[in-house]
């Protein structure tokens, strides 16, 4: 009787240690299959921000691009009108030694 017992108890334990090993066994593909979610989410994440900053780097490029074209012309605008006006007073000065020299 004491081995039945014993037997019966050896096979119990047995038992419980092979439901521990799948439940261990299970844990750890639930973790894997968390572990690698929580991977993609960030790898997600982090290329929509790598997307986002060159979305901001290439508009502000474009402004800067757009902001010197714009200095660009204007300063060729005051130095056109700069040399129209010195051409101006180049041309009244010429005039007045030519009326003065008479």
């Amino acid at each position: 009787m004491k081995i039945r017992t014993t037997t019966i108890i050896v096979g119990a334990a047995l038992a419980a240690l092979a439901g521990c090993h799948r439940n261990a066994t299970g844990n750890n593909a639930a973790s894997q299959v968390e572990a690698n979610a929580e991977n993609r989410a960030e790898n997600v994440t982090a290329a929509a921000s790598n997307e986002a900053a060159n979305i901001m780097n290439r508009a502000e490029n474009e402004a800067s691009a757009v902001k010197n074209a714009g200095e660009n012309k204007a300063e060729a605008i005051k130095n056109a009108a700069e040399n129209k006006s010195d051409a101006m007073k180049n041309a009244s000065s010429n005039t007045a030694e030519n009326k003065s020299g008479k």
